[in-house]
């Protein structure tokens, strides 16, 4: 595994090739989740979704903390090197929540340095890692369901006008079809400590959304990725006819259709981190539009993947309904990514204005 260092953005505003740097970030983490996430680890971790031994593994490799600054031990790594570790996790579905946590942590370097090296200190390693409520606390407290809210040790949360780090237990897994590690929570009465407040407060917790949403188009391009590749070998090997059935149109056409959706999610994806890493203020709108779409591209993937298999593809037997039911429930954790069009609608609408 390379040391993640930070080093000068190579991928260009049209242009959607790999430095040899982030290609080296690419090949190791593809050979990472490859070797130690197979499907039938992906299995053992169910129903909660949480592989704690896969983790820690991980953990041990500086995944968890190559996106923080070099002064906290972190590596210093871009968005887009970010994006193309969670591509990787969601190609091969990995059941670790990497982007909850990596989120979580940037935003407590940021708005809490000393606080944040705690946590690096020892409680990766013990286990125990932030994560990030993804709607601000409503004022009478109703309760939100949180991403690695059933394996975390702490949340981050917007609450009126200020910043919060609530540390407590894991609170009990709330069953999904996407076989995520969320739970139902509300703010603790006790365990809190303020990290920021007024306009600092909404604009870091802002950015950090923007950054999860970011994270999980990646990943759900990858598990795209994954799922037709599955459909793929399958209609390579299955025939009628004495002919392999991926050879008829309407099998090969449907692939093929899906393919071009989950290429371009992952290059719009991409767009979007470069632009996050480079030129944050220029193109707020591409983080919504490819969170919006990614979900739209995965989605159909998933589901042409397991058509293509016929009746095996509905079974739990096949691996594809791994890929299709986490993009079912991945998409939707911050709630029905079509919201995501009346942003994109604003952004474009300030930038006119502006």
């Amino acid at each position: 595994m390379p040391v993640i260092t930070a080093h000068r953005p190579e991928l260009r505003r049209n242009d959607y090739s790999l430095g040899e740097e982030q290609a080296d970030v690419q090949a190791a983490f593809a050979e990472l989740f490859a070797r130690e996430c197979p499907s039938s680890r992906v299995r053992e971790a169910e129903p909660l979704g949480h592989d704690e031994g896969l983790w820690r593994s991980l953990v041990r490799t500086g995944a968890a903390t190559m996106g923080l600054p070099e002064v906290l031990g972190g590596g210093g790594a871009s968005p887009l090197d970010l994006a193309l570790v969670a591509e990787a996790a969601g190609r091969h579905v990995a059941p670790v929540p990497l982007i909850e946590a990596s989120v979580a942590l940037r935003l407590l370097a940021e708005a809490a340095p000393d606080l944040a090296r705690r946590w690096i200190g020892g409680a990766l390693e013990d286990g125990r890692f932030p994560t990030l409520a993804l709607h601000p606390v409503a004022p009478d407290g109703t309760r939100q369901l949180v991403p690695a809210g059933a394996v975390t040790g702490a949340v981050i949360a917007l609450t009126g006008d200020e910043l919060a780090l609530y540390e407590g237990e894991p609170a009990p897994s709330v069953a999904n079809q996407g076989r995520a590690p969320v739970a139902w929570w509300r703010p603790p009465s006790g365990g809190r400590t303020v990290l920021a407040e007024g306009d600092r407060a909404r604009a870091l917790y802002a950015t950090a959304v923007r950054e999860w949403k970011l994270l999980t188009a990646a990943a759900l391009s990858g598990i795209g990725e994954g799922a037709l590749a599955l459909g793929l070998d399958f209609v390579k090997d299955r025939t009628a006819f004495d002919t392999p059935i991926g050879a008829f149109q309407a099998i090969s056409h449907a692939l093929a259709d899906a393919h071009t959706g989950v290429v371009g999610a992952r290059n719009l994806a991409r767009k979007a981190a470069w632009f996050a890493g480079s030129e944050p203020d220029a193109r707020p709108e591409l983080v919504p539009m490819a969170f919006a779409y990614a979900a739209q591209a995965a989605t159909k993937a998933v589901t042409v993947a397991t058509h293509v298999q016929g009746g095996f593809g509905f079974t739990v037997e096949s691996d594809v309904q791994l890929y299709f039911r986490r993009a079912k429930g991945w998409s939707v954790l911050a709630g029905d990514p079509r919201a995501e069009l009346s942003a994109i609608g604003d952004l474009l609408a300030d930038r006119v204005k502006g």
